[in-house]
């Protein structure tokens, strides 16, 4: 095959060197707009594994490149006068110049022709190429030729940051925060050769303007910053390598991705590689190595195709579709980082004390997770676990087992939780005009057998018309009371949970099948009247709800106080009531189904007017010291709808009201909403409702382990986990999952103790079996 690379970045240049190495006969050309062995940049890093596929790809380059690096295990935090450091994280970094210095050597050792100072403004020139490699960077002229076809979505982030480097040999990834009297800076550090460190400096663009910095040149925004991290620096000076750029040197971030990666021009088959197809923000590290396994791919997608010119159209779709994959992946973790960054001092550095921080700063991409740093660092680990256990009241033995985050007594109010496992309310559509009956009893009582400290029923309806379906629970009546007293009284009685109710009204979802039957299809007879806050249905074919008058609003809040009052007659421990999903109290706080122009409709507070209005109205009927949670839609999911800082905005309406807890969901709002899944999916809006609004929250969503649980409340993005399906699947989830971690403090069901050694036992054997395999 003709192969050109355009662009003698990572990306280019590894592809040239791999498909030459791999099938000698192509005729592979780089061309770099640059002189030889000319390049700009400070340091590059990636990680082990990135490192251990370049062994396994081109064992030269690799070793060249293993020659020059410099390897670090320790990541070390400065912040609030304390130094702390952890170990085992691999990270691998090498000057950008000296690392595509090899690249180009390598390709020239065999045989790939280069092409230096040469600017390549339409890919066309190269008419004879099978294949062209478009790995021109961010700023490509060939994406920006073909972008209706590639569509690439570019979204400028907020922070700015600069970045520098100094003389000072650093010996772990450092992150030095410091703050100013208009807010906080961070520095990102890492040594890349034997005494050369890249210094990348960060702040919101708020703190950029209050100090200046648009109106400073490189000379004086290096001096601002070599006076802040003085300390850092030790008498060090800092440098700038943007000596071409005029003006301010400070960045805003650009996150690239491209709908389409390659494209037929009439001659070549032209693909996007590396910057060009993606970016991935520096707070992970990820760019080189994503510029990397691009090439990798390439290149064994070939390999699989035998090298075939024919096949080039379904090499690339292959390309595509693995490497698209990885990306997403990799730029979540990066979004997760850079938003961590981003929000850092109005979230977490005024609050958090500093060994939170570090925690929380360690898995702020939520890809490392709480076992993962105990492979990392089981010492460092340990000592964090104590230090939260200590917090959380628990005043641990010298050298005694201390319980993991997820297995901490939670206080709010005069309730004690055990542990900070909750079973999610979860519709199960089985009851008969609202009554409790044994199956509930069975669900719930198996549920609290099964070591969550609290247990919800399914949102319970507060009249017959606040039903979703005719299989929902109820409590409008003494019947369905007494029902909920035999669930009550058996958790008390034989477990040490709790119990809530998760208190309801399903407003414009309501009057539909039970699910196995049709999700949110209407019933076909037997239905009732709706209510919502407007006159919208929630499907086309969906009964038309009846926008709610003052009259109606008088009677709701009624059912609503009336069911609050035989809930503390019957013994719950802690009320939560529903605002989300598109339920009722949901419509009225989300634009998408609030149309109203009264005092109901259109600012926050009127949206949330009725909502407050019944939160209040429970708050007084129940007691002082038992807590109240709200279940809200952190996001809508869809255009003009609410928004994480919508939702921040009535978490904080609903704080001041007197609410304990934000339950934090989101989306169900409408029917056509594009929620954006995936694990721990829902965190990152706990997190900021948590640390922004200072009120407690619990999370939800795509927790399925212990791991999940552990990462989430030793980092402070939640207090409690909401667990649902998992705890359909297995009732005694928290007992096995505490097993399965080697926690033995929680105790089993006397009934059942006999079972618990040999339950663990099939574990150790099982994992005993696995390593042997490995």
């Amino acid at each position: 095959m003709r192969i050109v690379c355009i662009g003698g970045g990572p990306a280019g240049l590894y592809f040239a060197l791999l498909m030459k190495k791999q099938h000698p006969a192509h005729h592979v050309t780089l061309v770099e707009r640059n002189r030889p062995f000319d390049t700009f940049g400070w340091g590059v890093v990636f990680s082990d594994a990135t490192m251990q596929a370049m062994r396994q790809w081109d064992p030269a380059t690799a070793a060249t490149i293993e020659d020059a690096f410099n390897h670090w295990d320790d990541i070390e935090l400065v912040f609030k006068g304390r130094k702390i450091r952890t170990t085992g994280h691999g990270f691998v970094g090498i000057g950008r110049k000296k690392m595509l210095n090899i690249l180009q050597e390598r390709c020239i050792e065999l045989g790939v022709e280069m092409v230096f100072e040469r600017e390549v403004v339409n890919e066309e020139e190269f008419a004879d190429a099978d294949l062209v490699i478009a790995a021109d960077g961010v700023n490509s002229r060939v994406r920006a030729k073909y972008a209706a076809i590639f569509k690439p979505d570019m979204v400028v982030r907020p922070n700015r940051y600069v970045w520098l480097g100094t003389k000072k040999r650093f010996d772990a990834f450092t992150f030095d925060f410091r703050k100013t009297e208009h807010g906080w800076f961070q520095a990102h550090i890492y040594r890349f050769d034997a005494d050369t460190s890249t210094f990348i400096v960060e702040t919101t663009e708020d703190v950029f303007e209050a100090h200046g910095l648009g109106d400073m040149d490189q000379d004086q925004s290096i001096a601002f910053c070599e006076k802040l991290f003085a300390e850092t620096l030790d008498g060090e000076s800092l440098m700038s390598n943007a000596r071409h750029l005029r003006g301010s040197s400070w960045l805003n971030f650009g996150r690239l991705i491209c709908e389409k990666w390659s494209h037929f021009n009439g001659n070549s088959h032209v693909v996007l590689m590396g910057d060009s197809a993606h970016t991935a923000h520096f707070a992970i590290g990820s760019g080189t190595k994503l510029a990397i396994d691009d090439a990798i791919e390439l290149t064994r997608q070939f390999d699989l195709a035998r090298h075939d010119a024919k096949n080039i159209p379904s090499v690339l779709a292959a390309y595509e579709e693995v490497r698209r994959v990885d990306v997403a992946r990799i730029q979540n973790a990066a979004r997760n980082a850079m938003e961590w960054f981003e929000v850092v001092g109005k979230r977490y550095a005024d609050t958090l004390e500093p060994e939170q921080f570090m925690y929380s700063m360690l898995t702020r991409s939520q890809r490392i997770s709480h076992e993962n740093l105990r492979l990392r660092d089981k010492d460092w680990l340990e000592n964090y676990e104590r230090w939260f256990a200590e917090r959380a009241g628990i005043d641990p033995a010298p050298n005694g087992a201390v319980p993991p985050p997820m297995f901490t007594p939670y206080t709010v109010r005069d309730l004690t939780l055990h542990n900070r496992i909750v079973v999610s309310p979860m519709a199960m559509y089985s009851a008969t005009d609202g009554l409790p009956d044994d199956f509930h009893l069975v669900h719930i009582g198996a549920r609290a057998m099964g070591g969550a400290a609290l247990v919800f029923p399914e949102m319970t309806c507060v009249s017959p018309d606040a039903r979703i379906t005719p299989g929902c629970l109820g409590l409008w009546n003494g019947e369905q009371a007494a029902g909920f007293k035999r669930m009550v009284d058996f958790v008390h009685r034989e477990t040490p949970a709790k119990i809530g109710i998760q208190l309801g009204h399903a407003g414009r979802k309501g009057a539909t099948k039970v699910a196995w039957e049709g999700t949110d299809q209407p019933v076909e007879e037997g239905g009732w009247p709706l209510l919502s806050a407007s006159a919208l249905p929630y499907l086309e074919h969906s009964d038309m709800p009846r926008a709610m008058t003052r009259k109606d609003m008088d009677r709701v809040v009624a059912d609503f106080v009336s069911a609050t009052e035989r809930a503390l007659e019957i013994g719950f421990d802690i009320l939560e009531l529903h605002a989300a999903h598109g339920y009722l109290l949901s419509s009225f706080l989300s634009p998408l189904t609030n149309k109203r122009t009264d005092e109901y409709g259109g600012s926050h507070e009127n949206r949330a007017r009725f909502p407050l209005e019944v939160f209040r109205a429970i708050r007084a009927a129940w007691p002082a010291e038992k807590p109240i949670s709200v279940r809200l839609s952190t996001t809508d999911w869809h255009e003009g709808g609410n928004t994480p800082d919508d939702a921040a905005i009535f978490a904080r309406m609903f704080k001041d009201a007197g609410a304990d807890l934000i339950d934090c969901s989101s989306g169900q709002v409408v029917n056509d909403d594009h929620p954006v899944y995936g694990r721990l999916w829902q965190t990152p809006m706990s997190d900021k409702i948590r640390n922004e609004i200072d009120v407690a929250t619990i999370a939800v969503g795509a927790i399925s382990e212990a791991d999940h649980a552990n990462s989430i409340i030793a980092a402070g993005r939640a207090d409690l986990c909401a667990v649902a399906r998992p705890h359909l699947a297995d009732p005694s989830f928290v007992l096995h999952e505490a097993a399965r971690i080697g926690y033995g403090g929680v105790a089993w069901p006397k009934q059942y103790r006999t079972a618990r050694q040999q339950y663990e036992s099939n574990l150790a054997r099982a994992a005993a079996e696995a390593a042997g395999k490995r």
